[in-house]
């Protein structure tokens, strides 16, 4: 019984999906009847051919003098974080240093220092007690513009480096 009950459904879908297809005679017929409207049309409008002949009209060129802007870099408004720090690994922080990695791990502050030093920086390890974080500082300067100059160069190697004002 199941047998029969599923094959004449089989049945039934091949006749339902067999049976809702479009032929390509009702395309072709549809393609010819846009032909025929297409060429009563062209029957129907008259060609006109008319020669035009314009002048192009071109606004005269005016020069204008130019006012230089002088570009100047405000390096105020550079954020710089201010913690306490020890002195764990160098000789010494100026105002302001550029640290470059943050650590929880003195080994791996101290492997980082070491590619530092291999690559002509003087690093240093400071130790934020507040936080339990060792930092590694790759340069530190007396002034902020020197500072800022500094990050923005080692930012192409390190792109989280920032600056720590040292308060002392």
């Amino acid at each position: 019984m199941k047998k029969y009950i599923l094959m004449c459904a089989g049945i039934g879908l091949a006749m339902a999906f067999t049976s809702c297809g479009s032929s390509d005679k009702a395309y072709r017929k549809a393609y010819e009847k846009a032909q025929a409207q297409a060429a009563q049309q062209q029957v129907q409008q008259p060609v006109q051919q008319t020669q035009v002949t314009e002048t192009p009209v071109v606004t005269p060129v005016q020069t204008v003098p130019s006012t230089q802007t002088q570009v100047v870099d405000n390096r105020d408004n550079v954020q710089v974080r201010q913690e306490r720090v020890t002195i764990v690994s160098g000789s010494g922080l100026l105002s302001y240093s550029v640290v470059v990695g943050s650590f929880s791990v003195m080994a791996n502050a101290e492997g980082l220092q070491q590619r530092l030093k291999n690559a002509g920086y003087s690093a240093q390890i400071v130790k934020n007690e507040d936080r339990n974080m060792y930092r590694v500082v790759a340069s530190t300067y007396n002034d902020k513009a020197s500072a800022v100059q500094s990050r923005d160069q080692l930012r192409g190697s390190y792109p989280d480096a920032w600056l720590l004002f040292n308060a002392r």
